[in-house]
């Protein structure tokens, strides 16, 4: 099966669903509101400027989990979803995996974002599988930590060579869709790269190497 490979953030969605995690909770009360505001903010800006530590930023986005139960994180994510997540569909989205899922293609998405706030969230769209940041549980409960590669920038090549392996599908004939210039070593390996709603530097290296840049933004 042909592989259609999404980007979520920016992409898919028309926002970060990383970044109004943390918008969420600091609006609901559940973190110091100030400083997490604040640290949400700079590791946003870094992300955009291509400049992000994802060690740093994982260990800051996932530390939260660790003060909720199951329970309540499950209550928690549904009620984010309703209030930042589908605001943040897009129709020509939509669309667009409804078209790859007619030509008979696996839906793929890969994010930096970490599973448990994306996880969902790939359910919704309809995707086959997704690969993202897998947040270490143990006993029932989130640590804080990670297991494994973070798949952002590099790491999304490598966490998906690792599922070539492990599954047998092909890259011949793949795509790649996504919005940031830190997707670059992906757009690369691909058959078919294409910008989306892109930011400035990949806009750039896209008209420079023909590569299709289209908008899903509604």
């Amino acid at each position: 099966m042909t592989l259609a490979i999404f980007d979520l953030d920016g992409t898919l969605l028309s926002g970060d669903s990383d970044y109004n995690w943390g918008q969420f909770l600091v609006e609901k009360g559940l973190v110091d509101t100030q400083v997490y505001k604040q640290a949400n903010d700079r590791f946003f800006e870094q992300y955009q400027a291509g400049t992000l530590d994802i060690h740093e930023y994982l260990a800051f986005s996932l530390a939260p989990l660790r003060d909720f139960s199951p329970a309540q994180l499950s209550q928690l994510h549904q009620d984010f979803m309703v209030e930042k997540v589908q605001p943040m569909m897009q129709e020509k989205a939509h669309a667009l995996l409804k078209h790859h899922k007619e030509q008979g293609h696996f839906l793929l998405m890969i994010t930096a974002t970490n599973q448990f706030v994306t996880g969902p969230i790939g359910d919704a769209l309809g995707m086959d599988h997704i690969i993202a940041p897998v947040p270490e549980v143990i006993d029932g409960q989130y640590t804080g930590n990670i297991v494994g590669i973070p798949s952002f920038q590099e790491g999304k090549v490598t966490r998906l060579n690792e599922w070539l392996e492990q599954t047998g599908h092909s890259m011949e004939g793949s795509y790649f869709y996504s919005d940031s210039r830190n997707d670059l070593p992906l757009l690369e390996l691909v058959t078919h790269p294409v910008a989306v709603d892109a930011d400035d530097t990949l806009t750039q290296i896209a008209q420079q190497r023909n590569w299709p840049h289209i908008s899903l933004r509604d």
